[in-house]
């Protein structure tokens, strides 16, 4: 299985049981270092609602990552591993005002908003901290758009920012390209905006503190995204161009780059049939689905590579499905994939880029199925569950 690591094809080979997301630490090291070296100077606060299992947080912490929050549960987590305040970024827009108070108390002091509500609260919970108001973006290119509920337009976010510097708060501005974003100049597209927020606040007086990149930085799908070089060479050109004259600092939210690639997801089928007679359409049922772990798989907005353990010349076009009884747990119907002909109850597949964005979306018991397992790769010798 060549889109997988060494270590993860050992993992499989060793027919663990099913279904079990796998992810190798080592690739986690070097997506960082390759991020980190892509974008000088930027901080980088990982995007904890892509996997946060400790082990993977800890070694990010080791290697000098911070974390992007969405709630006190991940404020908790961070903190279990020793992060102090100013390593943490709660960067949810829609936030319990108990931990927002909660969360400044332990030093937190960036915060995110997008409507006057939000800024309220932020304000009446954790008075003097960073303001970042989130501006939306399209998400045209990104594979997984997050233009529909989050971030207003660009002068709504001037006046949330007038407002803020009002109330004693220091200033950013924050924008997410959308995830496994495939065009390198989007950054550059939101950049602009930003270059136009900076000029309006500068009439005023005002100064952005920060200015928050995002995330957006994708995994190595089969979709045709280009090396993260190219990224880092595109979006800091786009800073240098846009925003260079500005004294902010830089910071981006990586999630998906980071441990999509670390993680493989072994599963097992559980039925091959055609559903009705005469029907050439062959359906193939395994035991993860849409609701145990494949969500983002709605839709089929992102296509994961998958291989086999039975190995065929011969192969049908086959749709895939869960195991639960929900009609919404169809895999892939609109673009059957194509498997071995003689594939049978019990052969394993083999999904690749699934460390990021599974096991959290795991149902805790729908149907009674548990929750998507993980064993995090450490070195050749040990494993530890999570």
């Amino acid at each position: 299985m060549s889109s997988l690591s060494p270590r993860l094809e050992k993992f499989v080979a060793g027919r663990p049981d099913t279904p079990v997301v796998a992810i190798d630490l080592d690739i986690v090291e070097e997506r960082y270092l390759a991020l980190a070296a892509a974008l000088p100077g930027v901080s980088l606060f990982y995007a904890v609602k892509a996997n946060p299992a400790p082990e993977i947080l800890s070694l990010l912490r080791s290697l000098g990552c911070r974390f992007d929050v969405a709630s006190s549960g991940e404020v908790a987590l961070c903190r279990d591993l020793g992060a102090e305040g100013h390593e943490i970024s709660f960067g949810n827009t829609i936030k319990h005002r108990d931990a927002v108070a909660a969360a400044h108390e332990l030093g937190i002091a960036r915060f995110s908003v997008d409507c006057s509500a939000e800024l309220d609260k932020i304000h009446e919970a954790a008075p003097g901290s960073l303001v970042s108001a989130r501006i939306s973006c399209d998400g045209a290119g990104a594979s997984w758009p997050l233009s529909g509920k989050f971030g207003c337009s660009p002068s709504d976010a001037v006046e949330l920012l007038i407002r803020a510097a009002d109330l004693g708060h220091r200033l950013g501005v924050s924008f997410h390209v959308g995830s496994q974003q495939l065009r390198t100049g989007a950054w550059d597209v939101a950049l602009i905006e930003v270059a136009a927020m900076a000029d309006d606040l500068a009439r005023r007086g005002l100064v952005f503190d920060e200015v928050n990149l995002g995330g957006g930085f994708p995994a190595s799908l089969g979709d045709g995204a280009p090396a993260i070089d190219e990224y880092g060479a595109a979006i800091m050109s786009a800073v240098e161009h846009r925003i260079g004259g500005l004294d902010a600092r830089l910071a981006a939210e990586p999630g998906r780059y980071l441990v999509a690639d670390a993680g493989a997801l072994v599963s097992e089928v559980l039925l091959v049939s055609q559903r009705s007679v005469g029907d050439s359409t062959r359906w193939v049922y395994l035991d993860v689905g849409v609701f145990t772990g494949l969500v983002e798989a709605i839709g089929e907005a992102v296509r994961y590579p998958i291989t086999c353990d039975r190995s065929s010349e011969d192969t049908l076009p086959s749709i895939l499905a869960g195991p639960t009884c929900d009609s919404l747990d169809v895999i892939y119907e609109q673009h059957p994939v194509a498997l071995p002909a003689e594939l049978a109850e019990g052969d394993r597949l083999v999904f690749a880029g699934t460390g990021a964005y599974t096991t959290t979306y795991s149902a805790v018991a729908f149907n009674g199925f548990a929750p998507l397992r993980q064993v995090v790769l450490s070195d050749p010798a040990s494993s530890s569950g999570s």
